[in-house]
C-alpha cells in the first residue's frame, strides 16, 4: 500500500558519500556474509537496502555500525577511516534504529535522551535542565512526547522517533532504519516516513532496510540490492521498478504467488467464538468451517493481533471458544493445544522462539508435550524423524537440525516457529502476522504452508494487514476498535479493504449522507 501520492524525484548524488563501504569481504567461519560489496550513501539522501533473508543486510548494518570489521575492503565516513579504537565517536557517524526499539523502558525519555550527557550543577544532575534540554530537541525534530513519560509506555512509532531524535541530537551523519515499520499500521508508517522526509530536507541521511518495496519507491533516492553476500545491483527508484528489484533480489528462482484455494464445500462450523472481549477487543464473533482460510485485517491498534492470540490462549479474555462443539478455556495456550488449537504468536523473539535451543527442539516441543511416547517421554528416533520432515517441508536453511535456532535468520526463525504449530497437527491454526519482517522467498514459502494445513482440514486464522498476507483468505473479517466492522470475500479490490481497514468507508457514507 503506497505511503505518499507520489515516489522522489530523480537526483542524481552529489558530492563524497558520507559513508562508503569499498569492496566489503566479512566471514563468519566458512560463511562468507558479505562478497566483495560496495555501497555508497550520500548526503541528504534515503538509500534503501533491500534483499532476502541472508543477503548480508544484517552484516551491512554490523560493519557500519563498527560491530563488525570488514576482513577486506573499506569502511569509510566522509572519505575518512573510522575510529575503530574509539567506539564512542561512532554515533558522529552513525546511529541505528531497530524495529524492536532499544529505549530502556524503566527510564524517561528525556533520560533515553540525555542519556551519559546530562547537564550537572555543583557535582549532581540538573534535571531542571534535563527536562528542558530534552523538550527542545523532541520539539526541534517534531517529535509529539513528553519528556517525563517513561519509555516503556511509549508506542513503537513513538519509541523510534525518541530514537531518531537521539540520534540526530548526537549529530549523526548516517541513520540506519533496520525494518521501522515492521510493527507499524499503516498510518504509522505513513507518519514517520514523513517525518524522514521532512529531515532528510535539512540535511539528515537515512539508509532503510526494508522487505516492503513500497516503502522503498515511497521514500528513497537511491537502492542497492543485495543477493547472497553480494551486490547484485544500485539504482535511482525513479528509473528502476519493482520487478526489477524483485528479479535481482530472487536470481533464478522468483517466488510463485500463492492465492486462495477453492473456497472448501459449505459444512458445520468447526470454530465458533463468540462475545469475545478482552483488553483492545470487544464482543467479537467469528465463526469458520474446516478447511476455511478466514483473514482478520485491521490496523495494529485495531485489536486483530490480540484477538488471534486470545483464541490461541495467549492473551486473557472472556467470552466463548469452541472446536467442534467443545468449549476452550480461555487464557491458557496448553489448555488451547489439548482442544486443537495452535498459535504462531506475533512476536517470535518474545513468544515463539527458544532461540538457544536446537532446530529440532523448537519443531517438536509442542507436539512432544501432546503425544509423549511411552512412559511420558517422546521417542528421539520419532523426534528426529518429525523435525527432518518439517525442515523439508518449510525448506529451513541451513537444514541442520541440531544448530541453535539463533544461528537461523529472521524467516527460518519463523518457519521454525510454524513449523511447531504445524506439529501439533491443529484443526485450528491462528497465525498472527504471520510473514513480519520476512523475505519474499520465506514468505511465499510459510504462505504455501498456511494454505496446506487448511486443505487438510485445519480452520487457519490470519491475523494481518498485511495485503498479500490476506490473498490467502476465502474471506475476511475487518475489525476496527477492536469490534467487527466488515466482512469481504476472496477477490477483494485492495482499495475496498483498505478503506475498510482504514475507516473511510464509513467517513464517506456519513458525508454522502450528510449531503
Amino acid at each position: 500500500m503506497p505511503l505518499s501520492s507520489s515516489p522522489p524525484a530523480a537526483r542524481s548524488p552529489g558530492g563524497a558519500p558520507v559513508a562508503e563501504l569499498t569492496a566489503v569481504t566479512k566471514r563468519f567461519g566458512a560463511t562468507v556474509a558479505l562478497d566483495g560489496i560496495d555501497l555508497a550513501v550520500h548526503r541528504g539522501r534515503s538509500h534503501g537496502l533491500v534483499g532476502r533473508n541472508g543477503a548480508g543486510k544484517s552484516t551491512v548494518v554490523g560493519v557500519l555500525t563498527g560491530l563488525h570489521r570488514p576482513d577486506r575492503g573499506s569502511l569509510t565516513f566522509d572519505g575518512r577511516t573510522p575510529p575503530y579504537a574509539a567506539p564512542q565517536q561512532w554515533r558522529r557517524h552513525v546511529a541505528c534504529v531497530y524495529q524492536h526499539p532499544m529505549l530502556v523502558p524503566s527510564l524517561t525519555v528525556a533520560e533515553n535522551l540525555l542519556m551519559g550527557r546530562m547537564p550537572h550543577r555543583n557535582g549532581r544532575i540538573d534535571w531542571r535542565s534535563t527536562r528542558r534540554r530534552a523538550a527542545e530537541l523532541l520539539d526541534q525534530w517534531g517529535v509529539d512526547v513528553a519528556p517525563t513519560t517513561a519509555a516503556g509506555e511509549l508506542d513503537v512509532e513513538q519509541a523510534q522517533l525518541v530514537e531518531i531524535a537521539k540520534a540526530l541530537s548526537h549529530g549523526s551523519e548516517l541513520i540506519v532504519l533496520d525494518e521501522p515499520t515492521a510493527r507499524l499500521d499503516a498510518g504509522a508508517a505513513a507518519r514517520l516516513f514523513a517525518t524522514v522526509r521532512r529531515l532528510q530536507e535539512t540535511g539528515a541521511t537515512f539508509l532503510l532496510i526494508s522487505h516492503y518495496l513500497h516503502e522503498v519507491f515511497d521514500v528513497c533516492d537511491d537502492v542497492t540490492v543485495l543477493r547472497d553476500g553480494r551486490r547484485v545491483g544500485t539504482h535511482l527508484v525513479a528509473r528502476t521498478t519493482p520487478a526489477q528489484l524483485v528479479e535481482e533480489m530472487i536470481g533464478d528462482a522468483p517466488p510463485t504467488e500463492v492465492v486462495a484455494s477453492a473456497r472448501p464445500e459449505p459444512g458445520p462450523p468447526r470454530l465458533v467464538v463468540s462475545g469475545l472481549s478482552g483488553g483492545r477487543f470487544h464482543d467479537v464473533d467469528i465463526a469458520a468451517a474446516a478447511g476455511e482460510v478466514v483473514g482478520i485485517a485491521g490496523l495494529v491498534s485495531s485489536g486483530r493481533s490480540q484477538i488471534g492470540e486470545a483464541i490461541g490462549g495467549f492473551e486473557p479474555a472472556r467470552g466463548l471458544v469452541q472446536v467442534d462443539g467443545v468449549p476452550v478455556p480461555l487464557g491458557r495456550v496448553d489448555r488451547a493445544l489439548a482442544h486443537g488449537i495452535a498459535l504462531v504468536p506475533r512476536d517470535r523473539h518474545r513468544a515463539g522462539l527458544v532461540a538457544g535451543m536446537r532446530v529440532e527442539d523448537n519443531l517438536t516441543l509442542a507436539a512432544a508435550h501432546l503425544r509423549p511416547g511411552r512412559l511420558g517421554i517422546a521417542l528421539p528416533g520419532a523426534r528426529r524423524a518429525d523435525a527432518d520432515a518439517l525442515i523439508a517441508d518449510l525448506g529451513v536453511s541451513p537444514p541442520r537440525r541440531t544448530l541453535p535456532a539463533k544461528a537461523l535468520s529472521g524467516g527460518n526463525q519463523q518457519k521454525l516457529v510454524l513449523g511447531r504449530a504445524l506439529a501439533t497437527s491443529p484443526r485450528v491454526l491462528v497465525a498472527v502476522e504471520p510473514t513480519a519482517g520476512v523475505d519474499i522467498a520465506s514468505k511465499t514459502v510459510l504462505l504455501g504452508a498456511l494454505a496446506r494445513a487448511a486443505a487438510q482440514g485445519a480452520v487457519v486464522l490470519v491475523c494481518t494487514d498485511d495485503l498479500d498476507d490476506l490473498r490467502i483468505c476465502h474471506r475476511v473479517v475487518v475489525v476496527r476498535h477492536g469490534r467487527n466492522a466488515a466482512e469481504l470475500p476472496a477477490g477483494w479490490d485492495d482499495r475496498d479493504l483498505v478503506s475498510e481497514i482504514e475507516g473511510t468507508h464509513d467517513v464517506e457514507r456519513r458525508h454522502s449522507a450528510a449531503r
